[in-house]
């Protein structure tokens, strides 16, 4: 069988090779701590889970949806005004199973075999594999620590920027945590305009900003509806990442063209979860608050511990991630992380996987509470890797 030669643009996995040294230490009786992956640990809201429950017992919400309910699209044009105080339009509105199914087509809609698209390096995966799938070619646009992880658009060459058809832009960003600031977004957007570049943003930690900031949408900034749409998800927010909630928002012919893609690979949400949506969306937000405070606890116990034993951990500003810089005496951020579980039994993620800036790191998910991160720091001293 000759597969498409799609698939040869990907490539192998990288968590399986820590995955299956995890379940070897497992079965060995090992103490894992695994802040690898960002799926949250936190429960998730009890009215959420009780529209989900409800609208399950309707028989007559077993069958295709084909579109976002009224009520939907209802709720997030709710939410955006109540939170960023942006006034969305019905047609500026398009579900999506999870950002990580959005972000995957998304090139498919905006580029053609050839395209340049303007990725930040590091980055979430995801955002190469955009660019893959459509057969674009990708310009990573740094976000080192000179920069305090924060992209410099004017840096970008011109012979580059006049060919983009489209930049994403990831704040607070994933893995970094570095978060922007209104300056940076008038910046990024009158670099869209002078370039006529679609900037796609994607927010999934609006909502896990830290040391009493607050996270906004990039709509919310003067200009930016002409430029941009925004990937706004519900997963890390109200701790919904299993039941793929999404929506791209912003600029009407963009998410019109998304939607008319949409169409060809979804029969739409299922009821149910649109109704769960719904109830997140309309809901009381204590809890996302509070959820935010404990991150920032399990932040402060993760870089204030390492730096205790010595590691050079600098505060993440956001997101539900540390990026930390390897120790020197490894030259690969593979080879640390496979070490770190054999003497430590502590998973973090490689940081090669986000991008070919991203070795000389690792990154550290917030998933465990501050009792676990401080047991990891200690299993990580006792292991004598940082000596």
């Amino acid at each position: 069988m000759q597969f498409s030669k799609t698939l040869n643009r990907f490539e192998p996995e990288i968590f399986a090779a820590l995955n299956d040294k995890k379940i070897a230490l497992e079965k060995e009786g090992r103490t894992i701590y695994n802040l690898s992956v960002g799926t949250p640990d936190f429960e998730t809201p009890a009215h959420i889970k009780q529209a989900l429950i409800d609208a399950a017992k309707d028989q007559n919400n077993w069958k295709y949806s084909l579109r976002d309910s009224e009520r939907l699209v209802s709720a997030v044009q709710s939410y955006y005004k109540k939170r960023f105080d942006v006034a969305l339009q019905p047609d500026e509105i398009q579900s999506c199973n999870g950002s990580q199914d959005g972000l995957g087509h998304i090139g498919m809609v905006l580029c053609d075999e050839g395209d340049t698209v303007l990725l930040p390096s590091p980055c979430y995966p995801a955002f190469i594999t955009t660019v893959k799938m459509c057969g674009a070619e990708p310009y990573f646009y740094p976000m080192t620590k000179e920069t305090g992880f924060l992209p410099k658009v004017w840096e970008i060459p011109e012979d580059v920027a006049k060919k983009a058809k489209f930049m994403i832009v990831s704040l607070p960003s994933n893995p970094m945590g570095s978060i922007g600031t209104p300056e940076l977004y008038e910046e990024i957007i009158a670099f869209a305009k002078k370039y006529d570049i679609l900037i796609v943003h994607d927010n999934a930690y609006s909502d896990i900003i830290f040391d009493g900031k607050v996270g906004q949408s990039f709509l919310s900034y003067p200009g930016a509806r002409e430029v941009g749409v925004e990937f706004f998800s519900l997963s890390k927010s109200f701790n919904l990442t299993g039941a793929r909630i999404s929506f791209l928002v912003g600029r009407s012919d963009v998410v019109q063209a998304f939607r008319k893609l949409h169409s060809q690979v979804d029969f739409g949400m299922f009821y149910p979860v649109q109704e769960a949506a719904i109830a997140a969306l309309t809901g009381p937000l204590d809890s996302v608050k509070e959820q935010c405070r404990k991150y920032q606890e399990r932040r402060d116990a993760l870089c204030g511990g390492l730096r205790s034993i010595g590691w050079d951990a600098v505060n993440s500003h956001g997101s539900m991630f540390v990026w930390v810089p390897i120790p020197e005496k490894f030259k690969s951020s593979m080879d640390f992380c496979l070490e770190l579980i054999e003497k430590a039994g502590v998973i973090c993620t490689p940081g090669i996987s986000f991008g070919p800036l991203g070795e000389g790191y690792v990154r550290f998910a917030l998933v465990l509470p501050p009792k676990k991160i401080r047991e990891a720091i200690d299993a990580i001293d006792e292991s004598g890797i940082l000596k």
